[in-house]
């Protein structure tokens, strides 16, 4: 058995903690997510995560850094080209991407990509513009209904989402339409890192819902990952919430989708009560859907808030041949312009109640030096052409 039974990753999506050393090229000057954020609202309290010292990574107004916070702590860089969700975690597990995908945001799809949509799905395209999921459906929910006529539109991520209304459009033609979009954006051109179903239901404006069938089209990772090797050697890879669609299923041997973040560590703390040998690995997506994307730093301090508390819950459940590892795949600061994602540093706390040690790690020059680490400590060796050094032999 390796030097920890279990290992959980859990994925603070978009908790970046100051500009990466290239931010000016992607358009992100004096970006940071979690000092921003405490800046710009009264209170703070994340007890839990000072603990861990998340504190003493970057400076924070009401939360002091601690003299000796528990376990190690680390500033880690991303070395792939982009600040997406897929690019992150990818790296996480070994992937580094040099060619980012393509997004869509200031103008919407090409017109030969629409009109190819429509000739493949019968159905005619309405919207083709970056928008809120929501308001969206509110704009043309209507027409939808009354013509069915296809929503199309994306956001500041690699997306194409598509709406469909499930008692008028139906689910399995929604989904339908998405798998003929996810095989004409794997062009190079069009390439987009994820289609995504967004069904939803109501009859007019302001009584639309989205419902829990959404549904996830990603590209398969562009080589093997730690996720892999983990599942080939007979270890226990369990995902929650999002990770499933990310790594399209690769790697994967049992997956929990979640409603929410608060329910993905409602999720997390009941698997920390069961047995498994293996890798834990969450990802919590309202921080960056809810919160950042929609520039709320006061909705995603209260996010944070609510996620601090299920940790201090989580810490409690943990055994002494656990390792906890929190990080983030890139930045979403909400008080900076635009609606995209920043291009940030990511904060790396490590804790297991077996450590007789605790410290600041270096600076770290990439994200796969959590798929390195678990995949050391599993006796597993990294695939061919990942990157990634581990950070066992630190944590002591």
């Amino acid at each position: 058995m390796g030097k920890y039974k279990r290992i959980f990753v859990i994925v603070i999506d978009s908790l970046g903690i100051g500009q990466m050393p290239d931010g000016e090229k992607f358009g992100d000057i004096g970006v940071n997510t979690l000092g921003h954020i405490s800046e710009a609202v009264d209170s703070f309290r994340i007890p839990n995560l000072q603990r861990l010292g998340l504190a003493n990574l970057t400076p924070l107004k009401q939360v002091e850094a601690l003299e000796s916070p528990l376990g190690y702590q680390a500033v880690v860089r991303e070395a792939s080209n982009g600040k997406d969700t897929m690019t992150g975690h990818w790296e996480m597990m070994g992937i580094e991407t040099k060619t980012p995908f393509q997004t869509f945001t200031d103008h919407g799809f090409p017109q030969e990509l629409i009109t190819e949509l429509e000739r493949r799905t019968g159905h005619k395209i309405i919207g083709n513009k970056s928008a809120s999921g929501t308001a969206i459906i509110d704009e043309l929910g209507e027409e939808e209904i009354a013509t069915g006529h296809m929503i199309v539109y994306t956001s500041a991520d690699s997306v194409l989402q598509i709406c469909g209304n499930e008692e008028t459009f139906d689910l399995q033609e929604l989904y339908r339409c998405c798998e003929i979009a996810r095989e004409l954006t794997l062009r190079e051109e069009w390439r987009v890192g994820r289609v995504i179903a967004r069904p939803y239901i109501g009859k007019k404006k302001g009584e639309f819902e989205r419902t829990s069938n959404r549904h996830d089209y990603a590209l398969k990772p562009s080589g093997a990952t730690a996720l892999n090797v983990l599942k080939d050697s007979g270890f226990d890879v369990i995902s929650v919430g999002k990770i499933v669609d990310i790594f399209d299923g690769e790697g994967i041997t049992q997956a929990h989708k979640s409603k929410s973040s608060v329910h993905g560590m409602e999720q997390t703390l009941e698997l920390a009560q069961k047995e498994f040998h293996g890798l834990c690995f969450v990802n919590l997506v309202d921080f960056d859907a809810k919160w950042g994307h929609r520039r709320n730093p006061e909705g995603y301090r209260d996010e944070l808030e609510r996620f601090d508390e299920k940790l201090g819950l989580l810490l409690e459940t943990l055994r002494e041949e656990d390792l906890l590892m929190i990080s983030a795949d890139h930045g979403t600061d909400p008080t900076y312009t635009g609606t995209d994602h920043t291009r940030e540093k990511v904060p790396l706390l490590a804790y297991s109640k077996s450590m007789k040690g605790s410290g600041r790690l270096p600076e770290q020059e990439t994200f796969a030096v959590i798929g390195a680490t678990a995949a050391e400590n599993f006796g597993v060796s990294m695939p061919k052409n990942t990157i990634g050094t581990s950070l066992l032999h630190f944590l002591k």
